[in-house]
């Protein structure tokens, strides 16, 4: 065997090159979401856009222009975010209505993964009665999440956390006087997509770098977890502990440790793990849902790690991106908390 061939068959070559499709991945909805925000402000598609988004916007004290990320949210959440990062570095938003609008974001998010993984997926593992019980439950933890970033909207957010010409006036300045202000010119519209095609490529040249070095340091610490936590004299079991201690303060079956410690690492796994016990009687429609519920909560710590650091410190940075991952895990647990609670109470 060359020697060429054993090193892309080293386990951390093929790491990194794990790493690299998925910040390519990352970086192909990223530069959509993007071009389509400036666009959308260029075209003035926004004002189109706004007698659907108005409705989520104008409660929560945010311009129009961010129902259009808000909506993209629902094909692709990275497309979503990506418009909002835009908006916030042009000054459109501040952090606070950033941390709104993000919140509100939530359920056109689950909505996305409702046709991609829950119908074809979860629903015919668990099957229709307990499957459909658990997306209806997922689905309203999300909608709560979004209706608590529009209330919060209401509360927190005037004037002062938005600039409402900002899109414009930039699309004015950058636009308007470079390529006229005609619509019969051929070249305004040449020009309106050159325009967006080059700030697009300026926000990725800003976020890639960060992003695929974030991704390298935490898939390595991911796939060398093991040694790292013998190092330290840790183990595997602190993760079964965390799950046993939950199922018991829940009353749930004994039988929901090992589910939960499946569904937190892997929610399809668990969801394999708890099917047959669903059938045989051991768990009920409500337990069941409850201990996948749990699972979800065990499984914030892992997901954050694994996925939610890497992406949001992309996207926003360290600071920001930490307000952002705080934000979004308390108010799941907070919801997933009082469906449980609903759930379980008789």
């Amino acid at each position: 065997m060359s020697p060429l061939v054993e090193l892309l068959g080293h386990p951390v070559v093929e790491l990194l090159g794990d790493v690299l499709v998925r910040v390519l991945r990352i970086a192909v909805f990223l530069s959509v979401g993007v071009f389509l925000a400036n666009l959308a402000v260029s075209f003035g598609l926004v004002e189109k856009i706004a007698v659907v988004s108005q409705y989520l916007t104008g409660p929560a004290n945010l311009p129009d222009e961010v129902g259009t990320a808000i909506l993209t949210t629902t094909a692709s959440p990275t497309a979503g975010y990506g418009m909002l990062a835009d908006f916030r570095e042009s000054g459109v938003l501040d952090d606070r209505a950033t941390l709104v609008a993000v919140t509100i974001n939530t359920f056109f998010g689950f909505a996305q993964h409702i046709v991609t993984f829950y119908v074809p997926v979860l629903i015919p593992i668990l099957g229709a009665r307990v499957g459909v019980l658990y997306v209806t439950t997922r689905g309203l933890v999300a909608l709560a999440i979004t209706l608590t970033g529009i209330a919060a909207g209401a509360v927190l957010l005037d004037g002062s956390n938005v600039d409402r010409g900002a899109v414009g006036e930039e699309a004015t300045t950058d636009g308007g006087a470079e390529h006229g202000t005609s619509d019969d010119e051929p070249e305004t519209t040449l020009g309106r997509v050159r325009d967006a095609l080059g700030e697009t490529r300026e926000k990725l040249g800003e976020i890639l770098p960060r992003l695929a070095g974030i991704y390298v340091v935490v898939a390595l610490l991911v796939a060398y977890s093991e040694e790292i936590l013998g190092y330290l004299g840790g183990s595997g079991q602190a993760l079964t502990a965390t799950a046993d201690g939950l199922t018991g303060l829940l009353g749930l079956p004994g039988a929901a440790v090992p589910v939960v410690a499946a569904f937190a690492l892997d929610t399809t796994s668990g969801a394999v793990v708890i099917a047959p016990l669903i059938e045989n009687g051991t768990f009920t429609a409500r337990t069941a849902v409850a201990t996948m519920l749990v699972g979800g909560i065990v499984s914030f710590a892992v997901s954050t790690f694994k996925r939610s650091i890497p992406f949001q410190y992309g996207i926003w940075g360290r600071e920001f991106g930490s307000k952002v991952i705080a934000v979004n895990t308390g108010l799941k647990i907070g919801w997933i908390a009082l469906a449980l609670v609903l759930l379980l109470v008789p």
